[in-house]
């Protein structure tokens, strides 16, 4: 988790009528970002769920996203943000996810691409901008989207609508990524931008590039017929 994702979810919630109740998935605050990690103050007054592997604060209810204990249809919009690198078969966990979603429910998921090994407990995958197309193919509605190099994301997003949601409009689009400009914000110490940048002119941009550019984001919106 950083201030560019937890701008991408305060994008979302002020762009969409997201429906409820809301489950967080993997929301168990690691110490010391509790501050970005703390997705819930950006939903006041909704109904909101907090499920994890492991106790601690954040957490609401111990589960396994893979075999989620949630009737089909019942959650109205999910968050699994900086989560599904850490469970085994992820694949399972898209599945449980869009079971236990209502008919016009919305998925909100990021996963890192160009990131350390963060064991928490475990650190299992990367997904590409085309690895979450490819997964939430059953969802008609969508917008894939990135920060950092094209090349080289940072951590790459998706928000997907099942099928009884109306298609994501132009309007709503446009005011998505003018929030999502506005809040997903991370600027670098002007020390190390400087240090950076002078990297970069003696050894070329491509090593620097996932640092000075990690503010960059990337979008596109994909709709289809349900």
């Amino acid at each position: 988790m950083n201030a560019i994702l937890r701008g991408l979810v305060r994008a979302v919630a002020e762009t969409f009528t997201l429906p409820g109740p809301i489950l967080e998935i993997g929301s168990y605050q690691v110490v010391g970002q509790e501050g970005v990690a703390d997705l819930r103050t950006l939903f006041p007054g909704r109904l909101y769920l907090g499920v994890d592997i492991r106790a601690g604060r954040g957490v609401d209810l111990l589960a396994n996203v893979e075999t989620l204990p949630y009737a089909a249809g019942s959650i109205g919009t999910i968050l699994a943000i900086s989560t599904l690198e850490h469970v085994p078969h992820f694949w399972r966990a898209f599945d449980e996810m869009h079971r236990v979603l209502r008919p016009d429910g919305a998925l909100l998921v990021a996963c890192p691409f160009y990131f350390h090994h963060h064991p928490h407990p475990s650190d299992y995958w990367r997904f590409t901008p085309e690895a979450l197309e490819m997964l939430l193919a059953p969802y008609p509605s969508k917008i894939i989207g990135y920060h950092g190099p094209p090349a080289r994301p940072a951590n790459v997003w998706a928000l997907a609508f099942r099928e009884a949601r109306v298609p994501i409009s132009a309007e709503e689009f446009h005011l998505y990524q003018t929030r999502l400009r506005h809040h997903a914000r991370m600027p670098l110490p002007l020390t190390r931008y400087l240090r950076l940048q002078l990297g970069r002119l003696l050894f070329g941009p491509g090593h620097f590039a996932p640092y000075l550019q990690r503010e960059h984001l990337g979008n596109k919106c994909l709709n289809r017929a349900a």
